[in-house]
């Protein structure tokens, strides 16, 4: 019994290598390896679609019905208040060493003091993430891949995950601003940001800036899938306006921000 158990193990760990592509067996890394060693290295990395749904075990099915979620999200009230048409959802996750995932109650979403410089301590109200969209299996392989992306950062039994999906709208008359608090840190270890989409619009530049403000990546994410990681401890980061591409139709861009810190 005691060799069963110990192969068992040995396959488990086999397993997690493999989703986790840490290149054991393998001359070359996987997606999540060597997005470990660039946030290490440079505080960034950006991960093309193809690399992400390897890592999530997704296919063109699957995302469909992901991003058919960004039909149901609510108003922001708090973006209304700045001028900015902007729908979203909130939810909170638990997440352990081990990968086993837990929905949190929902609460207010507060970010700490030295982060979003418009929010600081502000106890804001979202809607939460419909039941649909908090059971997704795409959503809980994501999660748990970034899981383990994030431990190169903090050494942690658990991380608390909020997760935010975005859908930021622009008109002719109206620039869609995805991140009007301007340049800032989100107060947490790993931010990320996946497109999901994005129609008829142009800008949306994301950049990311040392500490120091240096500019250390900058990048337009115009494929769905396409998965930007940064350590918020180290970096600060920003999204230029979105505007239509033809005035004559509204614009629109849908993200999904996803954070971790240790719990």
């Amino acid at each position: 019994m005691a060799e069963e158990a110990e192969e068992a193990k040995e396959a488990e760990e086999a397993k997690e290598a493999e989703e986790a592509g840490d290149g054991h067996g393998s001359p070359e890394a996987g997606p999540a390896e060597r997005a470990r060693r660039a946030l290490v290295r440079e505080g960034s990395y950006l991960m093309e679609p193809d690399a992400l749904a390897q890592c999530l075990g997704t296919d063109e099915k699957g995302w469909r019905a992901f991003a058919a979620h960004w039909q149901d999200l609510a108003p922001d009230a708090y973006a209304a208040e700045l001028g900015t048409r902007r729908l979203r959802r909130y939810g909170l996750f638990r997440l352990s060493r081990a990968g086993e995932l837990a929905a949190q109650e929902h609460t207010g979403f507060v970010q700490p003091e030295h982060s979003n410089p418009l929010y600081v301590e502000v106890d804001r109200r979202f809607e939460p993430l419909t039941a649909a969209f908090a059971g997704e299996p795409v959503l809980a392989a994501l999660i748990r891949m970034l899981g383990r992306v994030a431990a190169c950062l903090d050494d942690t039994d658990a991380w608390d995950v909020r997760v935010h999906p975005f859908r930021i709208m622009a008109e002719a008359d109206g620039a869609g601003e995805p991140t009007p608090e301007g340049r800032h840190r989100d107060g947490v270890t790993l931010v990320t940001s996946l497109l999901i989409d994005r129609e008829n619009a142009t800008g949306g530049r994301s950049t990311v800036y040392g500490r120091d403000g240096a500019e250390r990546m900058t990048t337009t994410l115009e494929r769905p899938g396409t998965l930007l990681l940064g350590d918020d401890r180290a970096t600060l980061h920003g999204v230029s306006p979105i505007h239509p591409a033809d005035p004559a139709r509204p614009a629109r861009r849908d993200v999904l921000v996803t954070t971790l810190t240790p719990h």
